[in-house]
């Protein structure tokens, strides 16, 4: 089907490029297309330069409606890496030959046409090349199928619903119901994962990205346990939002005084000791005094060795 499928949405391809696009050898592609013949799609081949495979003019598949694994799939067809590490790659790729062949031959095109400008890589920078978790594709296969798993999390079991998954900056997340509550779960942190013969019924008014909002800034904003003072420039209140955390950021423009005094969340007095550094020149801090004693003790040693 996918051999017929590219047919009919390229036009023609060579047996090399066909063994290519489908990772098969070129005597497979032979062997493929006699059977295909036998079976009376109209496929020939060109001979000379420029030849290859071609389907019959005028002929169309019926094979082009999804299903519903590839039309979810569709849908996150733009992030192939996550695709991949769920084990979804085929089925996504299933998907883009059926959408691409029912297209019109004017816009067949508009699937290489987007790749070439758009590009969604959605691990964060200086990320290693860990393979993804183990739990990763029964948990997704789980989340599809809307079946209920028996799971090991941080050596305690446990029966979850699983309800989402969400990719953060390279890191993989799972919202599940546990009695009653929906919760955020690390997937790297499970062990042995069961799915069991059971499926749950999932809240209709459940919105996994409004959820998935909701619990970040809540963790944000749980993270910040100091608050510290500054004296800031009018340098460093444009610097601010550069510096400070993102949950932190509204409470301390709110808290901003017209002599630049503002009151800042932070999650440690050693974080904002390197948050303070940025600043440079720009900010003084004013409370906590063992923060002071810090930025004064290292602008001290700066100037010594700047001197």
């Amino acid at each position: 089907m996918s051999l017929v499928l590219l047919l009919q949405g390229r036009g023609g391809m060579t047996a090399a490029e066909l063994a290519r696009e489908l990772e098969v050898s070129e005597r497979t592609v032979h062997r493929d297309v006699l059977a295909l013949s036998e079976a009376g799609v109209p496929v020939y081949a060109d001979r000379g330069r420029g030849g290859g495979y071609r389907l019959l003019d005028g002929y169309r598949t019926r094979l082009t409606g999804l299903d519903r694994a590839e039309a979810e799939a569709l849908f996150l067809s733009g992030v192939p890496s996550a695709l991949r590490e769920m084990g979804l790659q085929e089925v996504a790729a299933t998907a883009r030959l059926k959408a691409a062949a029912a297209l019109s031959p004017a816009l067949r095109d508009a699937p290489a046409t987007a790749a070439q400008r758009f590009h969604l890589d959605a691990p964060g920078w200086f990320a290693g090349s860990d393979p993804p978790p183990a739990a990763l594709a029964p948990l997704a296969g789980a989340v599809w199928s809307d079946r209920r798993v028996s799971a090991l999390y941080r050596e305690r079991p446990r029966v979850l619903e699983p309800y989402g998954l969400v990719l953060k900056a390279g890191v993989w997340y799972l919202a599940a119901r546990l009695k009653a509550r929906t919760l955020i779960f690390r997937v790297h942190r499970f062990g042995e994962i069961t799915v069991l013969d059971e499926t749950f019924d999932r809240d209709p008014d459940f919105d996994l990205a409004a959820f998935w909002a909701e619990q970040s800034a809540e963790f944000g904003r749980s993270l910040l346990r100091e608050v510290v003072t500054l004296r800031l420039s009018e340098r460093g209140v444009r610097m601010l939002r550069h510096v400070a955390d993102p949950a932190a950021l509204e409470d301390a423009l709110a808290s901003l005084e017209p002599d630049g005094t503002v009151r800042l969340g932070v999650e440690s007095l050693p974080v904002a000791f390197s948050q303070v550094l940025r600043f440079g020149p720009e900010a003084e801090v004013l409370d906590p005094p063992r923060l002071r004693a810090m930025l004064a003790e290292a602008a001290a040693r700066m100037a010594e060795l700047y001197r």
